[in-house]
């Protein structure tokens, strides 16, 4: 098969009813997503990309072109690549909300990321295809590559988490926190900017930024690394929603592969073998030992990816995290597994939210 020549469309799957985790259900959950290149007649060679917070599947997590693409690491002439948008996120995913009366003070749903997993549930049913190939993303996107890992192990035959958690530790939600206070002072634009600003800190390291902007002056403001902060914030406000930045970030928040399943250990069990847990040196925001601490419980294999950026080296370091994967991919049985048929005669009536 060879990939299309053109940018794949925004194409769009409806689930009628969806229940949260918090008990909330929502009607007419209406999820966009990417599919580049096609799925083979078995339909077993998908690769599924789980964006991170502020990503989209029309960039497919932000490794179109790159790590993505006809020849590439991830080869649309051979792989069908999924990237959909997540629940919560505002490049084209909606729902409706149907209220009970003590629900009616949130202004947001309390969407978690055990959620964003499930949902794909649904997707991926509606494609046909009862095992992917491989589930990958980073940060957010690799915590929800984690819980559907920890929720589906009978679908997972491959999955490659790049700088997450198992459950988000107290400085992420500490820098998190800021980011909602600075919403809270300074609203929907000039909040979410300075909540871009801090967040960029955190994605970066401290001898990038030194070695990058030094102390030269900016063209707008008095230092160039003032610039470029600035520069982050605006573009952000001109692309994204504060209220989704909300919601995603109380998702991360949330966010605990061993919550309700006796602890991570347990919670990845079943699928340890078919995880890779990937650190980056240097990262500031999940550090290494934090992601080698899930890879030990979870009896899963760990990668280095070496960056000088950071957090953001997964996205940056483009030739390496290719290089992960590919390796993942050509790791991955050709065929789907029992696991996974048995999972397919089922999969009409395996739907979480319904069970729910």
């Amino acid at each position: 098969m060879t990939a299309g020549s053109g940018p794949a469309p925004v194409r769009f799957h409806t689930t009628p009813r969806f229940a949260l985790e918090s008990g909330e259900v929502l009607r007419d959950v209406r999820q966009a997503y990417v599919l580049e290149g096609e799925l083979n007649e078995a339909k077993d060679n998908l690769v599924v990309v789980f964006h991170s917070l502020t990503g989209s599947p029309e960039t497919l997590g932000g490794w179109k072109g790159s790590v993505i693409g006809p020849g590439k690491a991830i080869d649309t002439n051979t792989w069908a690549v999924l990237c959909p948008n997540l629940l919560g996120s505002c490049y084209g995913t909606e729902f409706k909300r149907l209220l009970r009366k003590e629900e009616r003070r949130s202004a947001h749903p309390s969407i978690t990321t055990r959620d964003q997993a499930h949902l794909i549930d649904s997707l991926l049913n509606s494609l046909g295809v009862s095992s992917p190939a491989l589930v990958t993303g980073g940060s957010l996107g690799g915590m929800v590559a984690l819980e559907f890992a920890a929720s589906f192990p009978e679908r997972t035959r491959a999955a490659v988490v790049f700088a997450a958690p198992a459950a988000h530790t107290a400085w992420a939600i500490g820098w998190n926190h800021v980011q909602r206070r600075a919403l809270d002072a300074g609203g929907s634009e000039a909040g979410l900017a300075v909540a871009r600003m801090a967040g960029m800190l955190t994605y970066r390291t401290p001898e990038e930024f030194e070695s990058r902007f030094g102390r030269q002056g900016g063209a707008d403001e008095p230092f160039a690394v003032q610039s470029y902060l600035s520069r982050h914030g605006a573009k952000l406000v001109a692309r994204f929603d504060a209220k989704s930045y909300r919601t995603l970030l109380a998702a991360m928040d949330a966010h605990d592969v061993g919550r309700g399943r006796g602890g991570v250990a347990a919670a990845l069990a079943a699928a340890g073998a078919c995880l890779t847990g990937v650190g980056i040196p240097g990262d500031g925001l999940y550090p290494e030992a934090v992601v080698k601490g899930w890879v030990k419980e979870a009896g899963a294999a760990y990668a280095e990816l070496a960056s000088t950026h950071g957090h953001d080296g997964f996205l940056l370091e483009t030739e390496a995290a290719g290089a992960i994967l590919a390796r993942a991919l050509a790791e991955t049985p050709a065929r789907v597994s029992s696991r996974a048929e048995e999972a397919g005669a089922g999969r009409g009536s395996s739907s979480w939210a319904a069970a729910r």
